[in-house]
């Protein structure tokens, strides 16, 4: 990355996120929810961008996270189980070639651990929608030894 924003990014007002690509919340739900780590928003919704040479780092959330896809390029979204670190990943590809093994979303269950990468150079925009709502109280990174995601097989 050049250090400037990709013309997506500035486009939408996308902001560089810890875990790599780009970021802006879209939304929040009016109404609160209790959990575990304190109340939260019913749900909230992101914009995220990945461009060539970036990635999502491993990474875990305490609530549902479902990827929407919305294109040009394919995005594999590893899942890496929900132990204390990311394990072997089954990937699945977000993409339009719905009905080839590639789908227009994706749920990732809480707790389960998640890294995303473009499958080609061509940028990839999803919209992610977390409930309970997002927290980076509730986000973690996996430390260092995580590494890249490690794809084991697509998931249809």
């Amino acid at each position: 990355m050049t250090g400037e924003r990709p013309t997506t990014a500035d486009a939408l007002d996308l902001q560089p996120h810890p875990e790599g690509g780009w970021f802006r919340r879209t939304w929040t739900a009016p109404g609160a929810v209790p959990t575990a780590s304190g109340v939260r928003p019913a749900a909230t919704c992101i914009h995220y961008l990945l461009t060539p040479g970036e990635h999502s780092a491993w990474h875990v959330v305490s609530s549902d996270e479902l990827w929407l896809w919305h294109g040009p390029g394919v995005l594999e979204l590893s899942l890496g189980g929900d132990g204390e670190q990311p394990g072997d990943a089954e990937t699945v590809l977000l993409g339009p070639a719905v009905g080839t093994g590639q789908r227009a979303q994706c749920l990732v269950p809480a707790g389960v651990w998640q890294a995303a990468r473009l499958a080609s150079d061509v940028e990839v925009l999803v919209s992610c929608v977390v409930s309970p709502g997002f927290s980076f109280d509730d986000w973690r990174l996996a430390a260092p030894s995580g590494g890249s995601p490690r794809p084991r097989r697509p998931r249809p």
